[in-house]
């Protein structure tokens, strides 16, 4: 395994996740956005430390608007999903059969997409054919 493959996708918190969330539905908030959109109504400084903290993590971005600042998702969801599926399959020990095992736990249209996908111009589901 490569450093890459055990670096382990950094952990998100319950109120980071929904933080999250909230900025991949409405692509960028400001602080009071984000409060706005949650249940609950977190306290303005939680938020600015969430947001803090997922900056730091690499989650997200933030862009000076005047004297506020609006924070973007550094990634989209599916990248970030993507992410955590590739660790998961890296430290799994045996690669194919957890491949294996997670595309026979698929429904049958999350596997007609694969095909799809795999049989497209991008696709490879022949060996030796690209």
């Amino acid at each position: 395994m490569t450093a890459r493959e055990t670096d382990e996708p950094a952990r998100l918190g319950t109120l980071e996740s929904q933080v999250m969330d909230v900025l991949w539905t409405c692509g960028g908030c400001t602080i009071r956005n984000v409060i706005e959109r949650l249940d609950g109504r977190p306290a303005y400084t939680t938020i600015a430390t969430v947001l803090g903290n997922l900056e730091r993590k690499g989650f997200v971005e933030h862009v000076r608007e005047g004297r506020s600042a609006r924070y973007l998702p550094a990634s989209t969801r599916s990248e970030h999903a993507a992410e955590v599926m590739e660790h998961a399959l890296a430290t799994s020990g045996d690669r194919a059969a957890s491949i294996l095992h997670f595309v026979e736990a698929m429904p049958e249209s999350d596997r007609a997409l694969l095909r799809d996908y795999l049989d497209g111009p991008g696709g490879r589901s022949a060996p030796g054919t690209s």
